[in-house]
This record gives C-alpha cells, structure tokens and sequence, in this order.
C-alpha cells in the first residue's frame, strides 16, 4: 500500500515538473515573439510614414526591444504621493498575469507527438471569454488607485469599450462554435480540414477554412480584437488630446513595462484565436506536397504574423475614432449584424441537418 502510494506521488510530481517546464518554455518563447513583433511593429509605422524605424541597436534594429527592456527594468519606478499603493502595484501584475494566463489553452500543433498545448480544456473558449473579461480589471484598478482624474477617466473608457466589443467577439465565436460543435481550440482546427472541396475529392485547402465562409465575422473579429486591445484606431483610452496617456499617465518603470506586455500579450493571443477560428490554425494552404512537408508550428506562426501584420496597417493607416463613433460601431453596427449572422448561420445549418 506505501509502494502504491509513493508510485502515485512519483507520479504527480513528474506530471508536476513536465507542465512547469512547458509553461517556462511556453512563456519564454511568447516573450521573445513579443519582442520581435514589436519591433516588426514600429518597422511597419516606419515604413508607412517612409522613415527607418529602430536601426541603431543590433543589426537592423533587432536588439532594440532587448534595450528598451533593460531600460524600463533599472529605472526607479515614481508611485504618486496620493495614490493606493498597493492597488497601484496589482493593477499591472494583474492585467498581465491575465494575458500570459490564455495562453495555456491555445495549441499551436498537432502531430505523431501529440497536442502542443499545456491544457487541452474542452472549454477552452470559455477560458478565453473568461480572462478577457478579467483584464478589464487591471486597468480599472491602474485608473482608479493613481488617484488622477485623467487615469480614472481613461480607465473608465477602457471599461466600457471592452465590454462594448467582447459582446462582438462572443458572437463572433458562437458562429464558430456552430460550426464545429465543440468548444475545444483544438477541435475548431481539425474541423477546417474537410470542406467542400474534399466532398468532391480535391484535397483540403485553404478555401475549407472559415476566413470564407464566415468573412463578415472575421472581419467583425478583425476589427473587434483591435477596440479588446485598445489598438489604434480604437486607443482613446490613451487618447493623448484628451487624457494624456489614460490609465497609465502615473505609471513609469517596469510597472509600466507589465501594462504594455499585458497589451502585446493580447494582441498577440487575439492573432493566435484569429489563426485558430478562421484560418486553419496549424495546417497547411493545401494539404499536398510540398505544403505538407513545412512542420505545422511554422505556420502557425506565419498566419499569426500576418494577422499581426494586418493589425499593425490598421495602426499606420487609420486615423483614430471619436468615442462616440467607436461606441455607435459597436452597439449599432457589429451587435446587430453579429446576431444576424448567428441566426443565419444556425439556420443554414439546421436545413442542411435536414435535408
């Protein structure tokens, strides 16, 4: 009985060391992407606005967000005299602990190994729901512990244009849901492998993906996860004409740095779900040679950029939003067309069940 008991206890702590070692690894990994994409993302600014970007640290600039992390971390971080300092301290371990935390159920491959994933949920959607709901938090509680009306006034706008847009992408990923009939991430890619064009005997493609299918959500999606994110052209929570810098006027230093990681943590986990819901995740254009032959992390991680890609344009290209007209979009345009489409969706597929 001690024998059995040991053996169990074995067991649990190398269970235990296996999912502390892929979380480090997870987390290492999404940390360094971060800080290429953000100077992929200054690059992009750059080359819009035809000047150079960073190209002074490294070659072509590639250790500049290496530098900048080494500045914010020995700066003496400045907490005001009036402000509740330990709130003000939460707020941004809390707003980017919830943005590493969605990363545990996304999965990047599948393959003879297994799920690259560090928790398969079968309701990993809700798990995402759930945390982008909680961010809002840190923001709010970053806003009102600086004790400043301007913070308090920009985290009062974040509040209210989050919860505005999640409603957005809730029914954006009902449609999915809809679709494939399961929660799990992993199965909303496996069922993009057949569409179509395999019923008919032609191989898998990217034109079985939802992208097509379901375009007007994705770009409901597109254009949801940049007011999530406070992206431009949707950042008036940091609207400099108004509230100087929002909920982070009071903010220097590493407390500053874990607010913009939680954002670019974000970004980045808003591309992966855009990835995982409409463009097929982790598999191949054409599933034939020499398509096939590329390991699936890799393009995973091309579609993720390119969604990246698409949200760094909208930054370099679009100018920025009233509040009110990014309040109108929401409420008035996307919820009603969101459920239109949620409806449309569930009808087609009861008549196709049907028929």
């Amino acid at each position: 009985m001690a024998e059995s008991s040991w053996d169990l206890w074995l067991d649990y702590a190398l269970w235990l060391a296996i999912m502390v070692g892929w979380s480090l690894l997870t987390l290492v990994v999404l940390l360094v992407l971060i800080a290429f994409l953000l100077l992929m993302d200054r690059k992009v600014w750059a080359a819009v606005q035809m000047r150079r970007g960073p190209n002074v640290v490294g070659a072509f600039g590639l250790l500049q967000s290496f530098a900048d992390l080494l500045k914010f971390v020995f700066k003496e971080p400045v907490i005001p005299a009036g402000a509740n300092k330990g709130v003000f301290l939460l707020a941004p371990v809390a707003t980017a602990m919830f943005a590493l935390a969605s990363w545990a159920v996304i999965p990047v491959n599948e393959d003879s190994l297994g799920k690259w994933v560090i928790s398969d949920l079968n309701v990993g959607v809700l798990y995402l729901l759930a945390l982008s709901s909680l961010a809002v938090y840190g923001i709010i509680m970053g806003g009102w512990a600086s004790n400043s009306k301007y913070p308090f006034m920009g985290s009062l706008r974040s509040a209210a244009q989050m919860v505005s847009y999640e409603v957005s992408i809730g029914l954006v990923i009902v449609t999915v849901i809809l679709c494939v009939g399961s929660l799990n991430l992993t199965d909303i890619v496996n069922a993009q492998k057949t569409g179509v064009g395999t019923g008919i005997g032609l191989p898998a493609s990217a034109l079985d993906w939802y992208w097509l299918a379901l375009f007007p959500m994705f770009v409901i999606f597109y254009v949801s996860a940049l007011a999530e994110t406070n992206r431009p052209p949707f950042d008036l929570v940091e609207a400099e004409s108004e509230l100087v810098a929002g909920f982070m006027v009071e903010y220097s230093s590493t407390p500053y740095l874990l607010f913009m990681l939680g954002e670019y943590v974000s970004i980045v986990a808003m591309c992966a779900l855009a990835t995982i819901l409409f463009l097929g995740g982790w598999l191949p254009p054409v599933d034939v040679a020499p398509f096939n032959w590329v390991p699936g992390i890799l393009w995973f991680l091309i579609k993720t950029v390119f969604v990246f890609f698409l949200i760094s344009m909208a930054k370099a290209l679009v100018p920025r939003y009233r509040y009110d007209q990014l309040m109108r979009l929401g409420w008035k345009v996307f919820l009603p067309l969101s459920l239109a489409m949620v409806v449309i969706v569930a009808g087609i597929l009861q008549y196709a069940r049907v028929a």
